[in-house]
């Protein structure tokens, strides 16, 4: 069954692919993106932040690695790993002290979950940017995937950039905004197409 309020669907699909010619040539190239969705909460967020800078072939198997060798993928257990641990899970340094700054933040309730899916975008993006490790583009996966907001557009995601650069003639970063700006209210969905098109055409998925 179509569902309105999710990034993908019918409606929005046919807003988008008559407005934007774009994607409509992606529509019949390879078809409709899968809504890809992943539940709220403390494991989305982290998995995410496995995902900065590294192929989604890599985050998934640091995530199993971490997944597997703790009793329970809580902010308790991530917070009771020692450096050699994280290390033997293939988690960096770097995104050890991540992860352990947003355990933190919710073992002192400074970050609610539930709290958040009845917040306006903005106000999600300043309390996950006040943790240590989350930018704007983990913010925007979280926003997109997550909590299914319609109207995000990850502009430091290197694959999306890269397609826009690859379908169309724009190349500088301010024509990259003003083409994205273009796109409201439905950038999260034409994110969507364009993740699809590069992951298509490089035969993952």
């Amino acid at each position: 069954m179509d569902k309105p309020n999710r990034i993908v669907n019918k409606s929005d699909e046919k807003k988008l692919t008559t407005s934007h010619k774009l994607f409509s040539r992606i529509k019949e190239k390879y078809g409709v993106p899968p809504n890809w969705q992943r539940p709220e909460g403390f494991v989305s967020l982290c998995r995410i932040i496995l995902e900065q800078q590294v192929s989604l072939a890599s985050a998934e198997a640091h995530f199993k690695k971490l997944n597997n060798y703790l009793n329970e993928f809580s902010p308790s257990e991530i917070l009771r790993l020692t450096d050699e641990e994280m290390r033997s899970c293939q988690i960096s340094r770097q995104k050890a002290k991540y992860l352990r700054a947003l355990s933190q933040t919710v073992i002192n309730k400074e970050l609610e979950f539930d709290k958040l899916s009845d917040m306006g975008p903005i106000d999600v993006r300043k309390k996950l940017t006040s943790i240590k490790g989350i930018g704007d583009w983990t913010t925007d996966i979280y926003l997109m995937f997550c909590m299914q907001n319609k109207d995000i557009f990850p502009l430091g995601d290197i694959a999306l950039i890269t397609t826009i650069k690859e379908l169309t003639k724009i190349k500088s970063e301010e024509g990259i905004i003003r083409f994205t700006k273009k796109l409201k209210p439905l950038r999260s969905l034409a994110a969507y197409f364009l993740w699809y098109y590069y992951l298509k055409k490089r035969k993952r998925i």
